[in-house]
């Protein structure tokens, strides 16, 4: 029998499929493009031919696509970080506000699924706290898609909303924090260390919205990480063992991040992001009332369309984010 080969690793081999697929779908872009570029030199021309000035809408539609494509392209080229091209795990936690947190909460959840979708991506719920009252305490979730973690690492830090509170009976303007997480899916085997008596595994029943998709026993799984604090929460599988072992992949997987974030000198920075859901951490903020506005607080890209951002528009922030992060590396070369 032939010795397995370097191929015949399959996490090696998902990861060269990947790449493989990635490089064929920017080619295939840049072809699209190609195409496009020709298509409207043709309407220009044809313009010209026919001294037709009611071709100039079409033109500019065409323009106006190409630029969008070129931008998202050139945008991609950005993400050059180890596990960018990976999925993202994404955790939401309400935090000083109460009910208006959790409503905040909820908000935010259905902003990056929103998000997700416009993007083709999928999303995976993985586990969910409702509010005491309304909204969400938690929810911790997965997007599936081609550099899903290099674009939504951005995202990672307090989200802040100003708004009257509909929860409010006098309808006074109230303020509201949530915090988000976020680590890329790592399916590889991860070389790291975690010693039994440096965790505790508690099982629970699943809650949250239900469906087919949620097991209603008591097969949720929740691990603390004792010398970090860390924990992980995973209900959406069909039985406990397999909810054990993504929650034990979520926490080598941000294990792992720690460790690099160490090694770069980052993590008190990084941990500060998201360690007091409060005042003076946030990254964006989110104003409803008595103007509208959203702001990120670390790049200034800001827009007075807060119905859109709510909806999922959000990449002007993502791509701020990005084009800020390859400033500051080209600077430091």
């Amino acid at each position: 029998m032939q010795a397995p080969g370097f191929w015949d690793k399959p996490e090696v081999s998902n990861v060269k499929v990947k790449e493989a697929k990635n490089l064929k779908d920017t080619v295939a872009q840049i072809n699209g493009l190609s195409q496009q570029y020709g298509d409207i030199l043709d309407l220009i021309e044809m313009g010209y031919e026919d001294n037709d000035p009611a071709i100039i809408p079409d033109i500019r539609a065409e323009l106006d696509s190409f630029e969008e494509t070129l931008e998202a392209i050139r945008i991609s080229t950005l993400l050059s970080g180890e596990f960018d091209a990976n999925n993202a795990i994404l955790k939401l936690n309400a935090g000083a506000g109460g009910t208006e947190s959790c409503d905040w909460c909820s908000m935010l959840y259905r902003m990056y699924t929103r998000w997700a979708e416009r993007k083709g991506f999928e999303v995976q719920e993985l586990d969910f706290l409702d509010g005491d009252e309304a909204g969400i305490k938690s929810v911790t979730f997965q997007i599936n898609g081609l550099n899903a973690y290099g674009y939504l690492k951005s995202e990672k830090g307090v989200h802040r909303l100003v708004r009257i509170s509909p929860f409010n009976a006098q309808g006074k303007r109230q303020t509201s924090f949530v915090s988000l997480d976020v680590m890329p899916e790592i399916e590889q085997d991860l070389d790291i260390e975690i010693k039994d008596e440096d965790i505790r595994i508690d099982t629970y029943r699943s809650s949250g919205a239900g469906g087919q998709h949620i097991n209603k026993t008591s097969s949720a799984i929740r691990i603390t990480h004792f010398p970090t604090g860390i924990v992980v929460t995973c209900q959406n599988e069909r039985s406990q063992f397999q909810n054990k072992d993504k929650a034990m992949q979520m926490l080598k997987s941000k294990l792992y991040m720690l460790k690099l974030e160490e090694q770069e000198e980052k993590l008190s920075d990084i941990r500060g992001e998201v360690s007091d859901i409060a005042w003076g951490n946030q990254i964006r903020s989110y104003v409803m009332q008595p103007y509208k506005l959203v702001k990120d607080l670390r790049t200034d890209v800001e827009t007075s369309n807060v119905d859109a951002v709510m909806d999922g528009s959000i990449d002007l922030f993502i791509n701020g984010y990005l084009k800020m992060l390859s400033t500051k590396g080209a600077a430091n070369k």
